[in-house]
C-alpha cells in the first residue's frame, strides 16, 4: 500500500486531542485509532505490535543482520490539532498541478498568492480536503510514512538493516505526548520523528515553550451602581493582552522570532479566563516572556487589589538543539538519506515542537524529517503524494544506513 492510500484511510478517525481532560490520551478516539495501528501493524509483519495502557503504540521491525549496530526509532504523533474541524474529512486527489488557485470546494479557495508553498508542488499530485476540515497529514502522513517502509523492508529482508523500533504517540498536539512515553522499553539508541513539513527538511533547533494559563476574577454590581464598585474581570482581561507586545504575536513573526499567542479566552463580570503559550528558541528569552506575564499580573493586583490576577505557567518542552548538536551524526546520516531519495536537504529551525523536542532531553536525542505535509493545523492542508513516496524513501535509506554503521 502507498503512503498516501493509508494517509487516506486514516483522516477517518477523528484524533483531535483536548487540553481539557486528563485522561491518556486526552479522547477515546485516539485508542480506536491505536488499536486500528496495531492491527494493521501486525498484519504487515510488525509481530509485536501493541498498544500500552496509555494508548502509546510500539512496535520492531527486526533486524536483517548479525553486526551490532544502533538501534533506530522513528516516532510519529496520532492525534491532530483542534484549530480546526476534523471530522468528516473529505478527501480527493489533484492530479499534475500545475500553478495557481487551488478550488476546494464550491466557494472555498487556496490562493495561491497567499501560499507560496504551492510553488513547490507544481507537477506533483496533491492530497487536499473540501476545505471544511484538516487533512490530518499532521501527523498521520507520518505513521502512513513509517509504516510504508516497515512494509516495504519486512517484504524485502535482503535489505541490510539493524533492528528498527516504532513508536506511534496520543497527545502531541496539547503538548503530551513524550509525557509516557516508555524511552526504556522501546529500546532505540537514536530516534527521529517524522512530523510535517517539506520533504527534504531535517530540523534539529524547535522552540522552547511555556504554556500561560490566567485567571481574573472581578466584582460584580448593577452597573446602574457600579461606579468605584465594580471590577469587571473581562476588561481586566482584555487590559492584560493589552499590555502584552503586539509586535510579538504569530502573525507578525517568522524565523526565529518567538511570541505570545492567545489560544482560547472566555469571560463574564467576575471571572475571565486567558491561556497563551509563549515560544522562543532562546530559553533565556522564552523564560524572560514568563517574567514578563508575571509582572503584568503584579501591576494589575496592585491596581485593581491583589488576587485579582492569578498566573499559573507550565514548561512544555525545550529547544532540543544542544542534545542534537552532541549527535551530529543523525543529521548528516539524515542529510544523505534525503539526497539518496532524490532531495535536496536543509535544517530550518522549528516555529514550535515536536515530541522529538521532550524525548531528547529524556535520553533519546531525535531530530524531526518532514513528510510533505504543508499548511498545519488548517482547512487549507494538503500534502504532495510524490514527496511522501521520497519521505518514505529517505526512511528506508536511513536503515540502510544505520545498518552500514558499527558501533565504535
Amino acid at each position: 500500500m502507498k503512503a498516501y492510500e493509508r494517509l487516506i484511510k486514516y483522516t477517518k478517525y477523528p484524533t483531535v486531542s483536548d487540553l481539557k481532560s486528563s485522561t491518556c490520551p486526552s479522547t477515546p478516539i485516539q485508542l480506536e485509532f491505536g488499536k486500528a495501528l496495531v492491527e494493521e501493524m501486525l498484519e504487515i509483519g510488525i509481530e509485536d505490535a501493541l498498544m500500552d495502557e496509555h494508548g502509546y503504540v510500539y512496535g520492531t521491525v527486526p533486524a536483517t543482520i548479525t553486526e551490532k549496530v544502533p538501534v533506530i526509532g522513528f516516532i510519529a504523533h496520532m492525534d491532530v490539532a483542534s484549530e480546526a474541524p476534523c471530522d468528516p474529512v473529505n478527501t480527493r486527489i489533484i492530479s499534475n498541478y500545475q500553478g495557481g488557485d487551488v478550488e476546494l470546494s464550491e466557494g472555498i479557495v487556496m490562493p495561491a498568492k497567499d501560499y507560496k508553498v504551492l510553488e513547490e508542488c507544481i507537477g506533483h499530485d496533491l492530497l487536499v480536503t473540501d476545505g471544511k476540515t484538516l487533512l490530518g497529514g499532521d501527523n498521520k502522513s507520518g505513521i502512513a510514512e513509517i509504516l510504508t517502509m516497515a512494509e516495504y523492508l519486512i517484504q524485502h529482508p535482503e535489505i541490510p538493516h539493524g533492528t528498527i523500533k516504532i513508536g506511534f504517540t496520543p497527545d502531541e498536539e496539547i503538548g503530551r505526548g513524550a509525557d509516557l512515553f516508555d524511552v526504556k522499553g522501546f529500546g532505540a539508541d537514536y530516534a527521529y520523528t517524522v512530523d510535517g513539513g517539506a520533504f527534504g527538511e531535517v530540523e534539529y533547533e524547535s522552540f522552547s515553550a511555556f504554556s500561560a494559563d490566567i485567571i481574573v476574577r472581578g466584582v460584580s454590581i448593577h452597573p446602574g451602581v457600579a461606579k468605584n464598585k465594580m471590577v469587571n474581570a473581562s476588561q481586566v482581561a482584555m487590559e492584560f493582552n493589552g499590555m502584552l507586545p503586539a509586535a510579538e504575536r504569530p502573525e507578525h513573526t517568522e524565523h526565529r522570532e518567538g511570541f505570545y499567542h492567545l489560544t482560547q479566552m472566555s469571560g463574564e463580570v467576575e471571572e475571565a479566563k486567558l491561556s497563551y503559550i509563549l515560544r522562543d528558541h532562546e530559553d533565556e528569552i522564552v523564560e524572560r516572556r514568563v517574567e514578563v506575564v508575571n509582572e503584568i499580573a503584579a501591576f494589575l493586583n496592585r491596581k485593581y487589589g491583589e488576587g485579582t490576577v492569578t498566573v499559573e505557567t507550565k514548561e512544555w518542552y525545550r529547544n532540543m538543539g544542544n542534545v542534537i548538536k552532541e549527535n551530529w551524526h543523525l543529521i548528516e546520516n539524515a542529510y544523505k538519506a534525503v539526497e539518496a531519495a532524490g532531495g535536496t536537504p536543509h535544517s530550518i529551525p522549528i516555529r514550535g515542537g515536536t515530541d522529538g523536542s521532550r524525548l531528547s532531553f529524556m535520553g533519546l536525542p531525535c531530530p524531526n524529517l518532514g513528510t510533505g505535509t504543508y499548511n498545519a493545523h488548517s482547512r487549507f492542508e494538503f500534502t504532495s503524494i510524490q514527496s511522501m513516496d521520497k519521505a518514505v524513501e529517505s526512511l528506508i535509506e536511513l536503515a540502510k544506513i544505520y545498518g552500514g554503521e558499527r558501533i565504535k
